[in-house]
């Protein structure tokens, strides 16, 4: 199943200190993030994986799932391509040496709302460290977060005040929302559109520095 997903990689610097894995948004594919790699972790201590969506969807590009309505995913695509990325990530992981407590997941936008699904998701292994840039908590039927199982998890959220796309108070409700549940998050605003701000950068690098 997951043979079907399309990646690129970039090896780390020598032996790996764990894996960083950044999953793209709508309409974009795996090379969009791929900057963002060194960005992150300039001393390439981590392998870097970078999905491309199962999807092809107008108006072009990859997709994750298909937006009926922003925070409540369609769940006939959401669920396949959930189960698809998660035996892709357990799989290029496990080959490359590298355990589940040892990953970074993160993303933009719909890749943030995969990224949570991914590191959250009850029956699912607890990862090192989420980084959600522009994103938010999924809502869709099948899907459900274990927030008891991710006390301490370090998170770090980013988003823009001026999003137009996924508007900030959903940035809000899952720094909210897993604050509450105990996790170790670090929230940030920037008054941007639908973007990855210095911020935002900034406090994903820090988190991810300590993520291990």
């Amino acid at each position: 199943m997951s043979e079907q997903l399309a990646y690129r990689t970039r090896p780390a610097a020598g032996e790996p200190e764990g894996a960083l894995v950044l999953v793209h948004g709508r309409g974009a594919d795996e090379q969009d993030l791929e900057p963002l790699l060194d960005e992150l972790d300039p001393d390439r201590r981590f392998a870097g994986f970078l999905p491309r969506g199962p999807l092809s969807l107008p108006p072009g590009g990859a997709h994750w799932y298909v937006v009926q309505e922003v925070g409540f995913p369609d769940p006939s695509t959401f669920g396949p391509s959930l189960a698809e990325l998660s035996a892709w990530v357990d799989e290029v992981t496990a080959a490359a040496g590298i355990p589940p407590e040892r990953v970074v997941l993160g993303g933009f936008s719909q890749g943030a709302v995969m990224a949570y699904a991914l590191g959250l998701a009850s029956g699912r292994p607890r990862p090192a460290a989420i980084l959600a840039f522009s994103g938010f908590v999924p809502e869709v039927d099948g899907f459900e977060p274990d927030l008891a199982g991710r006390a301490g998890l370090p998170v770090s959220i980013a988003h823009g005040t001026y999003d137009p796309v996924i508007h900030v108070e959903f940035g809000r409700r899952a720094r909210d929302l897993l604050t509450g549940g105990g996790l170790d998050v670090a929230y940030v605003e920037e008054p941007i559109p639908h973007t990855i701000g210095p911020a935002g950068l900034a406090q994903a690098r820090e988190v991810l520095s300590r993520a291990l």
